[in-house]
């Protein structure tokens, strides 16, 4: 117990000498500090308020300049398909070829004018669209090589005999081959 009398004496000295050491603000600094806290008050509010009516005057704005009619949607761009470039042949081949469907054929004169959307190699009997789709005017003399348009049977017939046939969309697969110079020599029906 003589240690808590002990204690308590030291704390009660040691908050006598506190108060002897502080000295009580005068009346105009205590006025001065109010005043000072009630001005920030203000400038915090004022601040907010200002800030406030600038998002509120700009989203008005924003609002009032849709408010013509709804905008149009943006269209999102199609990328073009590639560009058409004639197969040749390799060194030392005499042909080169390109796998599509042919149809919408037209017959022009001496000509009949056909549209081509190539596909992507025949792996195990499938195709796929390169999305290149092109037009060729030919001989209606070409060379065609047919099975299936021939009724089953292996026949050789020329291009402007299958006119009917081809007008329709695309349906019939083939080969086109192409010589060195870019013409086109023949036309395989792939089976």
């Amino acid at each position: 117990m003589a240690d808590e009398t002990e204690l308590g004496w030291r704390l009660a000295e040691l908050a006598e000498s506190g108060r002897s050491h502080t000295v009580p603000l005068a009346a105009h600094r205590v006025r001065a500090r109010g005043e000072q806290r009630l001005r920030r008050r203000r400038t915090t509010l004022v601040t907010a308020v200002a800030s406030l009516a600038a998002a509120l005057v700009a989203g008005g704005l924003a609002l009032a300049g849709s408010a013509h009619g709804p905008q149009p949607p943006t269209a999102t761009p199609v990328p073009a398909p590639p560009p058409f470039v004639r197969p040749s042949p390799g060194p030392g081949e005499e042909y080169a070829s390109e796998l599509g469907y042919v149809y919408g054929a037209v017959s022009e004169g001496d000509t009949v004018r056909v549209t081509v959307r190539q596909l992507r190699g025949a792996i195990r009997g499938t195709a796929s669209p390169t999305g290149v789709v092109h037009a060729l005017t030919l001989p209606r003399a070409t060379l065609v090589e047919t099975r299936r348009l021939s009724g089953g049977h292996p026949a050789d017939m020329q291009l402007g005999q299958l006119v009917n046939r081809l007008a329709d969309g695309p349906r019939w697969t083939f080969w086109i081959d192409y010589d060195n110079e870019g013409r086109v020599e023949s036309l395989r029906e792939t089976g």
